[in-house]
């Protein structure tokens, strides 16, 4: 059974991932800040990093830790590169298994999504840039590894603040009013969508680079209003807005999104519907 860091490992995806993982691999989820099942490591301390190989000897490094807040990238730019690239190469250093890096659609620039994997890369964010030099640092430096960009990852889970559903479904319930951009278009990607590939990535050692999204292509508005449908709420509550009335420190691509051909020919997948991860998310919390 092969043993599998998981980094990163609290947020929204890694508690996914844990689920989907732990039947069939050993796991050890990790974090910056740990929780009761977790271990320590912070991916900037290379002594953090010699520590927990030593202890648990991974056969894959599945490294979902990141600087993901797009504005604070651009406001702590050294930050940024020392989580998003350099951690990276220290994770890499001094390991020779199969790596796994999350990395995202903006890497694009939105002008033409959605893209393949072939499409030209353009980041207009310093988070996109981050992320995108670390892919360049893989391919160039770590041949045993997996790049899979994602996009509009979510989920609802108590522990974690990340997901658009919850953050919609949390406000409609409180009547609060929402404002929710129209603009921004990609295919939002349930944790346990992405979950699901990362595990079969694993089961057959597969490498290169990769796209996964879920089905369908939607604004960030349009997906609101079908998460009030599925739940329930008062759509009223939601207000479109324009990206740029929000005056935000970094930007963000507007017609992005991931298309899939690839990975689904590879594991010979087919991506779920929204809608379908949404009714799925709503009937476990009915249970």
């Amino acid at each position: 059974m092969k043993n599998i860091i998981i980094t990163g490992g609290y947020g929204q995806l890694g508690i996914a991932c844990k689920k989907d993982l732990k039947n069939s691999f050993n796991t050890l989820i990790t974090g910056s800040n740990t929780f009761r099942e977790g271990v320590k490591l912070d991916i900037t301390n290379r002594n953090d990093i010699a520590r927990v190989y030593s202890d648990f000897k991974p056969d894959v490094v599945l490294n979902l830790a990141a600087m993901t807040n797009v504005d604070e990238c651009d406001r702590d730019k050294i930050g940024a590169n020392k989580i998003n690239i350099e951690g990276v190469e220290n994770l890499c250093e001094n390991f020779k298994g199969h790596f796994i890096q999350l990395s995202t659609d903006y890497v694009f620039d939105g002008l033409s999504g959605p893209y393949n994997e072939l499409d030209e890369v353009n980041p207009i964010s310093h988070y996109g840039k981050t992320k995108l030099e670390a892919e360049n640092w893989l391919k160039n430096n770590y041949s045993n590894s997996t790049i899979l960009r994602a996009n509009v990852l979510y989920s609802y889970t108590k522990r974690t603040k990340a997901s658009f559903v919850k953050w919609v479904v949390d406000s409609l319930k409180n009547n609060k009013e929402i404002n929710v951009v129209n603009d921004q278009w990609n295919n939002p990607t349930w944790t346990e969508s992405i979950s699901f590939v990362i595990k079969n990535i694993i089961n057959i050692g597969l490498t290169g680079l990769y796209n996964y999204g879920d089905k369908d292509f939607m604004c960030r508005y349009d997906f609101a209003i079908l998460i009030s449908k599925i739940f329930n709420l008062d759509e009223t509550l939601i207000k479109p807005i324009k990206t740029s009335n929000l005056n935000q420190v970094a930007k963000r691509p507007l017609k992005s999104g991931l298309k899939t051909e690839k990975i689904e020919s590879r594991l010979g997948i087919v991506p779920n519907s929204v809608e379908d991860c949404l009714r799925k998310i709503s009937n476990n919390l009915t249970k």
